[in-house]
């Protein structure tokens, strides 16, 4: 056994040892679930247990985001790791003795484990780790749509606490229990929100050409948006536009004189980005012409192309081999279809977001996220832990 190897299983040891605590933590954290913005309880958790192992604490970053600091030594790098807090409007059905005591709110993404995951290195690197520069642990709000990303650097997160290298993690139901999961280059998608109102002429069902009606322009619109991606952008190029939801009348004798669509929209470069708004947009307001309806198009930008930096992402499969051992690290895995506001901090700092399979098969770990029936596997919450902690003790190297 090398030194690496040696070095990996003392982390893997030292953290199961005390994984209970953390277990405990995370199902806690599970039974009281709060929406973005709304973690007042989780980050008063997170900023005492940092505070009582010696971190530096903020608190309110970003409304309810933390940020724990410790520095050793004259060194001058600078590590950051995120974690994300907040849970999703969605009714629990997961049948776990732990699950939510907020009816209509769960942790249906593992926000949860990925806070007790970074709590519990937190604790071993304070009280084991020898470093040399400055670690700034990045408990962040409102990952769910809310942009908290964005919000803690508007408010100085990379200011107050500059990094060299930003890293954070997911879990993923669907992969191996503790496989590490890394891609770098674009691997997440940029996701795009878009309401459209489609104001026609109401009127009688029996007299449809006294009206100008927004149901069937709706439905040509609906149509004639498939051929966005199908024969406007390139078949190499991942993009996705999606009508979620369409609104409209309430009798069937009566054509309404409003229809609203909503749509969503991903792709994985910017550029394509763009040519996907573009097109949408024309495709709608065309065809609405061509029925005598006058569309309304409210365009949300939402999350960016999360981009994995190269040199970054070797870092950090490195430290997966060394940990988990090469035969348990996905290289170079496919690009997600999921959005994540990670992606705001990648674009200012470098780094990587790697995945850490939750299960597969038939275990409750395999079970997707937002699911109401998913759970985050406590059996990964050492790995996850361990990997956090080499990764400091390597990139703060003393």
């Amino acid at each position: 056994m090398g030194a690496g190897e040696q070095v990996g299983t003392y982390l893997l040891n030292a953290l199961n040892a005390r994984v209970g605590e953390f277990i405990s933590l995370r199902r806690d954290i599970h039974s009281n679930p709060e929406l973005a913005f709304e973690e007042h309880r989780t980050a008063a958790i997170v900023a005492e247990r940092l505070e009582a192992w010696g971190y530096k604490v903020e608190r309110g970053i970003g409304g309810t985001g933390v940020v724990g600091q410790l520095v050793r030594g004259k060194g001058g790098k600078r590590l950051g790791i995120r974690a994300d807090m907040d849970a999703l409007p969605i009714p629990e059905t997961s049948g776990v003795a732990w699950a939510s005591t907020k009816p209509g709110l769960m942790h249906a993404c593992g926000h949860d484990g990925h806070t007790a995951m970074l709590l519990a290195a937190a604790r071993h690197i304070a009280e084991n780790v020898q470093f040399d520069g400055t670690l700034n642990l990045i408990f962040q709000p409102a990952e769910e749509g809310g942009g908290g990303a964005p919000r803690m650097m508007k408010e100085g997160l990379f200011s107050k606490y500059p990094c060299d290298a930003v890293f954070a993690m997911h879990n993923m139901p669907g992969l191996p229990q503790g496989q590490l999961y890394f891609r770098d280059g674009a691997t997440m998608a940029s996701s795009d929100y878009v309401t459209v109102n489609l104001v026609g002429v109401g009127g009688h069902g029996a007299l449809p050409h006294r009206t100008a009606d927004p149901i069937v322009a709706a439905a040509s619109i609906i149509m004639a948006l498939q051929t966005v991606v199908s024969r406007n952008i390139d078949p190499l190029d991942m993009s996705v536009v999606t009508v979620g939801a369409i609104h409209s009348g309430r009798a069937n004798n009566v054509i309404p004189g409003v229809a609203t669509l909503e749509i969503s929209v991903r792709s994985l470069d910017r550029a394509v980005r763009k040519k996907i708004e573009e097109r949408v947009k024309a495709v709608i307001t065309a065809q609405a012409e061509s029925f005598g309806v006058k569309a309304e198009i409210d365009w949300k930008p939402g999350y960016s192309v999360l981009v994995n930096t190269v040199p970054e992402t070797e870092f950090a499969r490195a430290v997966g081999d060394e940990l988990v051992g090469p035969e348990r690290v996905v290289r170079q895995g496919k690009p997600l279809t999921g959005s994540e506001d990670f992606a705001f901090m990648l674009e200012e700092v470098p780094g990587c977001y790697l995945m850490i399979g939750n299960g597969d098969g038939d275990s409750q770990g395999s079970c997707m996220v937002h699911n109401p029936g998913y759970d985050f596997n406590d059996n990964i919450l050492s790995t996850g832990a361990a990997y956090w902690a080499l990764l400091t003790q390597r990139f703060l190297v003393a």
